[in-house]
């Protein structure tokens, strides 16, 4: 089985679980797995000892994290050759309507083209919100943005909108992705 190093950014965490959740599947299916916050990421880590990466960031302000966008631009020749992924977290994609969907979509797009990196497969995850965690000027913003979207949020609680099968699903798909490109099968895939 393959090596693959998945890299993420997070802002609060919910990326961090994502990253954790996918790296758990591709365990499973085999693979020997590395999952580092960029900001934890040192001289000694090299994209090219591994046989595949995914690159994960979640959204703030309507961007992925700089570090994320830095890590991708620094590794972006070494990125190309080898089977990659981007997964992007955001509330946008929790929202579960066409205009979510539609701005979710426009972050990677941004992304994209700001970093000139074209991943072969992207994912798209529900963040989470935490409330509890918020000081009053965040708890302030997020309940004037939860009135005026009228989603029903309780500015009170803590929310979670990430959808942990579709997670997985783009985890088992990654390393079907992976195993094609390297020649391998698992039992799970035959």
């Amino acid at each position: 089985m393959g090596e693959v190093l998945t890299v993420f950014g997070t802002g609060e965490g919910q990326t961090a679980k994502v990253a954790e959740r996918i790296d758990a599947t591709l365990r499973a299916r085999g693979h020997a797995t590395t999952t580092v916050n960029v900001r934890e990421t040192d001289a000694d880590l090299n994209v090219d000892d591994f046989d595949a990466v995914l690159v994960g960031a979640s959204i703030h302000l309507g961007r992925q994290q700089k570090a994320v966008r830095r890590f991708v631009e620094a590794n972006r020749d070494a990125l190309a050759p080898k089977p990659n992924g981007f997964f992007q977290v955001s509330g946008s994609s929790g929202e579960g309507t066409e205009r979510g969907v539609a701005e979710a979509a426009r972050y990677v797009d941004e992304f994209i083209e700001a970093t000139n990196w074209y991943p072969d497969r992207i994912g798209l995850f529900g963040g989470a919100l935490r409330f509890s965690e918020y000081g009053f000027l965040m708890r302030t913003l997020v309940k004037f943005v939860a009135r005026a979207d009228s989603s029903g949020t309780n500015p009170l609680t803590d929310v979670e909108y990430t959808d942990w099968e579709e997670v997985e699903a783009f985890a088992d798909e990654f390393a079907t992705f992976v195993e094609e490109r390297l020649g391998e099968t698992t039992e799970a895939t035959e």
